[in-house]
């Protein structure tokens, strides 16, 4: 047993695949400039492949904009929508006295649950 040994090659160390008759596509490289922290970025895509005129700055998460000869890219934010907040979406289903007029059924609610010194369970609380 001594006389036979395993033989093997390390794990990642080499591939067992060549590239031979592997045809490559064609690349492109495009360069992005970030417009926050001024870094460019430098991405390869296929040749034929639609560029996107903006990227995600690898250093800051700015905006980076795609270099186009000495200039970048135009990018119109014109019809970008803005975040609602919970806020603003109650609003477009409530008025403020409707809030207040319900914030003050549930703080009378809960002050007549405290002062009846009741447990709260789930049959006695009412949506």
């Amino acid at each position: 047993m001594a006389d036979r040994s395993l033989r093997g090659i390390r794990l990642g160390a080499q591939s067992l695949q060549s590239e031979e008759g592997v045809v490559f596509h064609e690349r492109a490289q495009h360069i992005y400039s970030c417009t926050s922290c001024g870094r460019d970025t430098t991405l390869t895509f296929a040749a034929d492949a639609e560029v996107p005129e903006t990227w995600e700055c690898r250093t800051c998460g700015a905006e980076a904009l795609l270099r186009i000869g000495e200039g970048t890219a135009t990018v119109d934010h014109s019809g970008d929508k803005t975040p609602r907040s919970h806020w603003d979406m109650l609003l477009e289903r409530r008025t403020i006295p409707e809030l207040e007029e319900l914030l003050e059924e549930r703080l009378a609610y809960v002050r007549a649950r405290r002062g009846a010194g009741e447990d709260v369970t789930v049959d006695k609380i009412s949506a």
